[in-house]
């Protein structure tokens, strides 16, 4: 055995409450460590192994980093007796190493060689499995200087599963001691352990009740509605003994939400049980979560049940009561603290889903005042969402040709029936960290063959195979016909789970069955997929309003050749316009050939019906513009259209005012017009025409008009594309009335934040207006039991005598 006469020899245990020098035999089959962090002369971190009979000890001073490119000096100083590995209190000022100690760490060590030959060789090597340190480590002595006395050690970090890139994230992540919850003024203040407060036995994990999945809300006051968190799931067992954080499948995740244990140890209480979310900071998202469980940036638990209090089960007693529990419990805690209490949302389900959304968060959970706490999945919490979410198991990879990056993307798959489903790949939302943590994680998981049965798609081909336990959260667009994954992003890696529960189509199936309505006779698939992130809107509502608005717009819409603006999976992702009817259209949506200019024929669409416009809400429109002629005589236009399009320097006033300048104009040479706010930044003055004419002359009509305004107020307006010339003026666009061209069809909804709508409105009402995108689809529904405003301008004929009083205008 090692001595301990210099241990001895530098205190006395007459003054210090710390453990006499005294050898003992080891406990156990395994070697002890301990870390605790001292607060002397100088703040550091004294890092103890067991061997020999003695603690071995170095003085790391800015404390141990998981991050394998750090390097920190480790102070050798004299050995401790075992026992000082249960010492946490404060050493008198006055003796050797005076100031505050804490029980950072503690657990056993398990040397890679020979201990005693590492020791003389000047490199230790080891593994650690404590609470909070981990892996692989290395002692490496350094050489030493002329006349210096001091060993010096460099502590470092292996690279392994439990390496991370956050120089001091260990550190910041655990600041209480690992036995007792106090922090160190605590400790320096003699207060009791925070277990001492709690005087019942700490509850067990139980089962934990999981939501279901619906399109929409409850109604009725019968439902408690709160945001849907982003995190992981977390019970937090107190009592004596300390406390417990547990995960939903009962994992022990104390060391890994060890910044959440001292608040929990404050709680007032015997022993309590209570139900909750991890979140990153005060509410960040999921991959923000793992960056701060890597890096020991503040974790936020909101608790929303309460389970077990002072002894007595509360979960057969409705949410009612166990909620004035938690707030009770809660109550004492500071607001805005690490545990806070989940907020109710005020209104009802469908006005807390819509505010939800709007905030960009993930969803609402309802649940029903007078029902009981229920392990498993319950009718009695229901779950809506913004976004689709779902775990898969990683199947694989597939390898990436470009510099940098690890994988082009993860093959994905889901338990079904006790099989391994292929459920195709995810290549985006990676970061860089991402990248390392992934391949570290794959890569002991290699094997050859593919772990799916039957016969993989073509995309799988050269794929890297691994045996399937790693399990990812994904956000995606819906599945495909064959169960497979469309426009998937990659949230995070999930450890709260099994791969053997991970069954996405199952969640998948209750998306679709949900999801699915019936409008004007059409079936509407992913009706509950948002379109509209900001403003909340969803796919099934865009169809729901071009059924109700159907009538009214299609005076303006029917027989028109139509081009949409297609937005499958919101405005957030991809748009594209369609002229041309295409497959899977539904017969609704009709086609019309049209000759095209190089003579050739193509079939455009057009619709007659509520059911058109619906079938282009299901193919993902969110946009309807329509030609200025209809079918029956495409060459004759039947209607012009002035866009003022302003510079954003300007004002809407500006606008309004342009739009009355061109009605005025346009009397003077005998036709009228109606305005419409486009729901962007313009208006729209509509001309109704007789058809007379063609397009070459409404065309050149419109040009010529357009021109004279131009010029007769230069400083004001341009009938110019040009950006250069739009400057401080408006756009006088008057290129909608060729053929082929289109405009934005009145009461069509914008794709654009806020789900606003092209409404036509009265001269009146315009001249009263702040801005082109203030009306949405309730607005364009209040209106339809009044005329539409359009239809009050009287249809003329552009001929002789419109030319010639457009001459004489010209010349005033």
């Amino acid at each position: 055995m090692r001595s301990l006469e210099t241990y001895e020899a530098k205190r006395d245990f007459a003054a210090t409450p710390e453990p006499r020098a005294d050898l003992a035999e080891a406990a156990g089959t395994e070697l002890a460590f301990v870390v605790q962090k001292h607060d002397a002369s100088r703040l550091h971190y004294d890092f103890r192994l067991e061997w020999q009979g003695v603690l071995l000890s170095w003085a790391v001073t800015k404390g141990p980093s998981a991050d394998p490119g750090q390097k920190r000096l480790s102070v050798r100083t004299e050995d401790h007796p075992l026992a000082y590995g249960a010492f946490e209190g404060t050493i008198p000022e006055s003796q050797y190493g005076g100031g505050t100690v804490m029980l950072w760490d503690s657990g056993w060590w398990e040397p890679l060689g020979d201990p005693g030959e590492g020791l003389a060789a000047g490199k230790l090597k080891f593994r650690l499995h404590g609470a909070r340190m981990k892996g692989g480590w290395t002692l490496v002595r350094m050489r030493s200087k002329p006349r210096e006395r001091a060993e010096n050690w460099l502590l470092i970090k292996e690279r392994d599963r439990f390496a991370g890139r956050s120089p001091d994230g260990l550190t910041r992540r655990h600041r209480t001691s690992v036995t007792t919850g106090r922090a160190m003024r605590a400790i320096a203040q003699a207060q009791p352990p925070a277990e001492a407060r709690h005087t019942k036995p700490a509850p067990r994990f139980r089962a934990v009740q999981l939501a279901t999945l619906k399109e929409a809300p409850p109604a009725g006051e019968s439902w408690q509605h709160e945001a849907k968190f982003d995190g992981y799931r977390c019970l937090i067992a107190v009592g004596k003994g300390g406390v417990r954080l547990y995960t939903r499948n009962g994992k022990d995740w104390s060391d890994r939400f060890g910044v959440l244990c001292a608040p929990a140890a404050t709680l007032p209480c015997a022993a309590a049980l209570i139900d909750g979310e991890v979140v990153a900071g005060h509410g960040g998202d999921f991959g923000a979560l793992q960056e701060a469980l890597r890096s020991g940036a503040p974790l936020t638990y909101y608790a929303f049940d309460c389970l077990s209090l002072d002894g007595v089960d509360l979960t057969t007693r409705p949410l009612s009561d166990r909620r004035r529990a938690l707030e009770g419990l809660m109550q004492p805690l500071p607001p805005r603290g690490p545990l806070r209490l989940s907020p109710v949302l005020a209104g009802d389900g469908a006005a807390a889903l819509a505010a939800v959304c709007a905030a960009g968060g993930e969803g609402v959970v309802s649940k029903r005042l007078d029902a009981p706490y229920r392990g498993g999945r319950s009718g009695s919490w229901i779950k809506s969402k913004c976004l689709r979410r779902a775990e898969f198991v990683v199947a694989g990879w597939s390898p990436s040709d470009k510099r940098g990056r690890a994988f082009s993307s993860l093959i994905l798959g889901s338990y079904e029936g006790g099989a391994l489903v292929y459920r195709g790949r995810v290549g985006s939302g990676f970061t860089e960290r991402d990248f390392e943590a992934l391949t570290a994680a794959m890569a002991p998981l290699s094997r050859k063959t593919a772990p799916f049965g039957g016969t993989l798609p073509e995309e799988a081909r050269g794929a890297r195979w691994i045996t399937p336990r790693l399990v990812v959260e994904v956000s995606y667009a819906d599945f495909t016909g064959e169960g497979r994954l469309r426009h998937g992003v990659f949230r995070g890696l999930r450890e709260d789970k099994p791969a053997e529960e991970v069954s996405a189509m199952a969640e998948a199936e209750a998306d679709s069955e949900t999801e699915t309505r019936h409008i004007a006779g059409l079936r509407v698939s992913s009706a509950g997929r948002v379109v509209y992130p900001g403003a909340g809107v969803t796919k099934g509502e865009v169809a729901q309003y071009y059924a109700d608005i159907a009538d009214r717009m299609l005076q303006h819409a029917a027989d028109r050749p139509l081009s949409l603006l297609r937005c499958p999976d919101g405005i957030g992702a991809e748009c594209f316009f369609q002229r041309h009817a295409g497959k899977g259209f539904p017969d609704a949506v009709k086609p019309v050939p049209i000759r095209e200019k190089d003579g050739t024929t193509a079939d455009y669409m057009y619709v007659t019906t509520a059911e058109g416009l619906v079938g282009a809400a299901q193919m993902g429109a969110l946009e309807v513009h329509l030609w200025g002629a209809r079918r029956d005589r495409l060459e004759r236009p039947d209607r012009l259209v002035f866009d003022l399009d302003p510079d954003p320097s300007l004002g809407f006033a500006d606008v309004v005012a342009a739009a009355g300048e061109l009605r005025e104009g346009l009397a003077a040479v005998g036709l009228d017009s109606a305005p419409m706010v486009t729901g962007g930044k313009g208006v729209h003055v509509v001309v109704p025409l007789r058809r007379v004419a063609g397009w070459d002359t409404v065309k050149g009509f419109a040009q010529t008009f357009a021109r004279i305004l131009a010029e007769r107020h230069p400083d004001r307006y341009t009938a110019t594309m040009s950006k250069a010339k739009r400057k401080g003026r408006i756009f006088i666009d008057w290129l909608r009335n060729e053929r082929g061209a289109t405009a934005i069809a009145p009461y069509a909804l914008r794709a654009r934040p806020g789900a606003a709508v092209a409404l036509p409105v009265s001269w009146a009402e315009l001249a009263g207006l702040d801005r082109a995108d203030g009306f949405h689809m309730d607005d364009a529904r209040d209106r339809l039991s009044s005329p539409c405003p359009l239809l009050t301008a009287k249809p003329h004929g552009i001929g002789a005598g419109v030319v010639a009083a457009l001459e004489d205008w010209s010349q005033r």
